[in-house]
């Protein structure tokens, strides 16, 4: 380190600290860092905040949804040959698993005149020795995926956690499922609703209130008994190698199969909530970055101000030899301090609060509402370290006007100012 360069510390420390020769920031420097720790704690927090929604939403979403689902069009949902459709499926570069499933709505009671709207999914049992597409069977809280009655019918019903609750249902409970898809009485020219007996084998909880609340998982061969669809699917779900490759794997599906199936990834799935989610993520971005904008005015007047305190100081050091550039060196190096310290405090203090907020699951949530129980926080590497970069770059920014103001004071009329 020069003499010079020493000297512009020396003297950069001394604008800062308070007049009477306290070691102590001034005021108005304490006030220039504290305005820094608040926009960056804010943002730290916000951006987990957000990220932890997005990332807690996406996981649970995925317990239950697979990577890509291969549908048919028509307003049925029925594929017809889906084994052929499965066998190409399955040769396709990027596809782990796959297998068919079926989809249905219908009604729920367990022997009461209580009945409950549900989706019934038809899935392979989990005994089957296949590999599974989705991780909903890791979720069964009571029984199993199995759906093994004591006829060997496999006429099982596993239940989500909220829905068991609400119809008074644990495993051994007879359940009955209604579906509006039945026959046409020729007489009376109405639909007669076809219900289907069904016993309680399992419960799953996932955290994810969609779920949780109306889903019944049962056997495939039952699912299409219940929706009355003969041998035919809904479609086929697939697992990637990637969940973010997902798109990729269908446009891939898309040139092998033609034009009879579409597919659906995870994200167009739920592209309606991703997309409010990413657009909610930016809207706090810009709101908070204006609270840096706002740290970063207040920096700007504090230097001003210390330009114009230290006007005749400033004078006396050019007329004794100091140049220009060592002169905007100095503000420069206050804002970096300002910005160096107001960072690393905010970054501390965002850190910390995620992590207590993610630990104790402080703010509790309307799971109904949220599909989530309680407020989640991700800190990202990567926006922690995006946030620390912005920060300290505003901050030598808001640096440059004073400083150009400071270097370009005439010695004569700097001493005279006062």
């Amino acid at each position: 380190m020069t003499a010079r360069t020493r000297l512009e510390l020396a003297i950069a420390w001394r604008y800062l600290r308070s007049r009477r020769g306290s070691r102590l920031l001034s005021f108005i420097s304490v006030i220039a860092v504290a305005g820094v720790v608040v926009g960056v704690s804010a943002l730290v927090v916000i951006m987990g905040v957000m990220n932890g929604l997005q990332t807690d939403l996406r996981e649970k979403i995925l317990v239950g949804s697979p990577d890509i689902r291969v549908l048919t069009y028509g307003a049925d949902l029925r594929m017809e040959r889906w084994d052929e459709v499965l066998a190409k499926v399955r040769a396709v570069e990027g596809v782990v698993q796959a297998a068919p499933f079926v989809v249905h709505q219908g009604l729920a009671t367990s022997g009461t005149t209580y009945t409950e709207a549900i989706s019934v999914a038809g899935i392979i049992p989990g005994d089957s020795g296949s590999a599974q597409v989705t991780t909903i069977r890791d979720h069964a809280t009571a029984g199993d995926f199995t759906f093994d009655t004591p006829d060997g019918e496999r006429r099982g019903a596993v239940l989500g956690a909220l829905l068991a609750q609400r119809l008074n249902a644990v495993p051994g409970t007879a359940l009955r499922l209604i579906t509006a898809n039945g026959e046409i009485n020729p007489l009376l020219g109405v639909v007669i609703p076809r219900s289907v007996e069904f016993e309680v084998t399992g419960i799953f909880e996932t955290g994810m209130y969609e779920y949780d609340n109306a889903y019944v998982y049962v056997d495939l061969d039952r699912a299409r008994e219940f929706a009355g669809i003969g041998e035919a699917v809904t479609g086929i779900e697939i697992r990637t190698t990637d969940r973010w490759a997902a798109p990729v794997v269908a446009a891939r599906l898309d040139s092998v199969l033609g034009p009879s199936y579409f597919t659906r990834d995870w994200q167009q799935q739920n592209s309606s909530l991703f997309r409010a989610l990413k657009l909610e993520k930016l809207g706090m971005a810009v709101i908070l970055g204006l609270i840096i904008m706002v740290a970063a005015f207040n920096i700007v007047s504090t230097l001003t101000m210390v330009v114009r305190d230290k006007t005749r100081e400033i004078g006396i050091l050019k007329a004794m030899g100091l140049r220009a550039d060592s002169v905007r060196t100095i503000f420069l190096l206050q804002g970096l301090f300002i910005g160096l310290v107001g960072t690393s405090v905010g970054l501390a203090q965002g850190v910390l609060v995620g992590i207590v907020l993610e630990r104790g699951k402080l703010i509790a949530l309307d799971p109904s509402v949220y599909f989530i129980d309680h407020l989640p926080v991700l800190l990202d590497p990567t926006d922690i370290a995006l946030i620390a970069l912005l920060s300290v770059g505003v901050a030598v920014l808001a640096t440059l006007h004073p400083a150009g103001v400071a270097s370009r004071l005439f010695p004569i009329e700097a001493i005279r100012s006062e």
